[in-house]
């Protein structure tokens, strides 16, 4: 664990508000646990479901003797319509909740401000989520600076802002390519890659607390990025010039994890028995980088027929793999097509097939890992860019056509298995049986990845050069390091100015 920081702190008082979703949640949690390192008294407040999935490595950390404690509100469950025992966004038994899971997000208003209201010493930063707009006018109300937590990146975040500013999408057919505006790279996509929020739906509730995310993003202090300068420099300094907001690249927040047992447990409410680490003892048995890792996100939202395209196309390279379903979407049908097809009897010798959670930071991390077949949901990519491993790019929706980009195109560390169009969250079922990538495409980047010749060993050692990058930043003196260290006197000269 990384060694407490001695410097005083004007007795500062950080509260972090995670957004509930694996995604959002677990990188505030990292970043709530470095800010403590740094001698300052951080409070994160969740709901009780949410916190027993960190509790155990924040505990570690009070023991270690950091200034950090978790302060829990009760989740609206009933007043929004939502079952018992769903209080995040991936517990939700349908994505037809998904709104009334946003609406439980603005209730918990209340809860919040007579929680804030109670603290010593009172906060001096509140640093939430983008998506729990409430909290904008919590901070309006205590007279406290908020910072918005983005789970993105700065490519990610400039994109966003040039499409809303030049609106160039506007003009073109779904299927048709068009080049960004304003980006330090040529980059062309598609309009049916774009978030949703660029082709908004019918659902009016939906569309205006979207908006109202908007607006309180806009209007907060700064921005907090999971990202470092070496990675997207040019995306950092153009998207901080046209927006003239302030913006602190304060990643990777995983390297926080240093110890085994905190990378076994992150994101995970269980302990790592019961054959949890199973698949780490099995790479040991293979030899270094042959292995490709295979998992699509917390929510896994791909339907059944790709899957089974994807399945084939790894059975196809011959290679040893290890494949993460989880609780996969319409799984009782993969479950079907697994067991008639007799797929894990027929890769048995080479591959491993998981249907729960797994140590996803063990694995990456094992030096037995050679690629990562990925949906570019950015904790992952950045997870596996910190490990030096390259990326086999299957994008699904919202920013994860823009980190493909990042990898692909401006890092070079990645290759794209080819989809052409997002699948939204709670529309999966308008797609059909449309199938995005064939094995055949799976295959190839996967080879292309894997593979012998000089153009792959440039891109496996430009993955490494990232990854030794990536520790640098959050050492002493890094780029990430300085970054939190102007963001805590940044808050600090805010608070005295104050008080004067």
């Amino acid at each position: 664990m990384l060694a407490m920081e001695t410097t005083p702190t004007c007795n500062l008082h950080f509260v972090f508000i995670p957004f509930m979703a694996p995604g959002h949640m677990l990188p505030l949690v990292d970043m709530a646990k470095l800010m403590a390192r740094r001698n300052v008294k951080v409070t994160i407040v969740t709901t009780p479901l949410n916190a027993l999935k960190f509790s155990a490595t924040i505990h570690r950390e009070i023991q270690s003797g950091s200034p950090i404690q978790i302060q829990l509100v009760s989740f609206p469950n009933a007043e929004a319509g939502i079952p018992e025992g769903c209080e995040s966004l991936e517990s939700l038994p349908s994505m037809d909740l998904v709104v009334n899971f946003m609406i439980a997000l603005s209730m918990l208003q209340k809860q919040l401000e007579e929680l804030i209201e109670k603290m010593q010493p009172f906060p001096c930063c509140i640093v939430s989520d983008k998506y729990i707009s409430c909290v904008a006018d919590i901070a309006i109300k205590f007279k406290v600076p908020r910072i918005v937590f983005d789970g993105t990146n700065c490519i990610n975040l400039l994109c966003n802002h040039n499409l809303h500013a030049f609106k160039v999408y506007e003009s073109v057919s779904d299927s048709d390519k068009f080049v960004f505006p304003g980006l330090p790279h040529r980059i062309e996509m598609r309009k049916s890659q774009l978030p949703k929020l660029f082709k908004p739906g019918p659902n009016q509730k939906f569309n205006a607390l979207r908006e109202r995310a908007q607006v309180a993003e806009a209007e907060a202090y700064g921005i907090v990025v999971n990202s470092f300068e070496e990675l997207e420099a040019e995306y950092v300094k153009e998207y901080q010039r046209v927006t003239g907001r302030k913006v602190w690249c304060i990643g990777p927040v995983s390297l926080s994890n240093e110890d085994a047992l905190d990378k076994a447990q992150r994101g995970s409410k269980r302990n790592t028995k019961d054959g949890e680490v199973d698949c780490v003892k099995w790479l040991d048995s293979w030899p270094e980088r042959s292995v490709i890792y295979v998992c699509l996100g917390s929510l896994n939202r791909v339907a059944p027929k790709q899957l089974m395209e994807i399945g084939l196309g790894l059975e196809a390279t011959k290679r040893p793999f290890i494949w993460v379903l989880r609780g996969a979407y319409r799984s009782d049908e993969m479950e079907r097509w697994l067991l008639e097809e007799r797929f894990e009897e027929r890769v048995k010798e080479r591959g491993v097939l998981v249907r729960g959670w797994v140590p996803q930071m063990l694995i990456l991390s094992h030096g037995a890992i050679g690629a990562f077949f990925t949906h570019c949901g950015w904790n992952s990519s950045l997870e596996a860019i910190c490990v030096g491993v390259p990326l086999v790019t299957f994008p699904i929706f919202h920013d994860q056509f823009f980190n493909e980009k990042l990898a692909a195109q401006v890092a070079e560390i990645g290759v794209s298995v080819g989809a052409e169009s997002a699948v939204h969250l709670g529309q999966e079922d308008n797609f059909g049986e449309c199938v995005r990538a064939k094995r055949d495409n799976v295959k190839e980047a996967i080879e292309k990845v894997m593979g012998e010749g000089e153009e792959k060993e440039e891109r496996r050692g430009r993955a490494r050069k990232y990854g030794d990058m990536a520790k640098k930043t959050m050492e002493k003196g890094g780029s990430s390091y300085c970054n939190m260290s102007m963001l805590i006197e940044d808050i600090s000269q805010v608070q005295l100015l104050n008080q004067s």
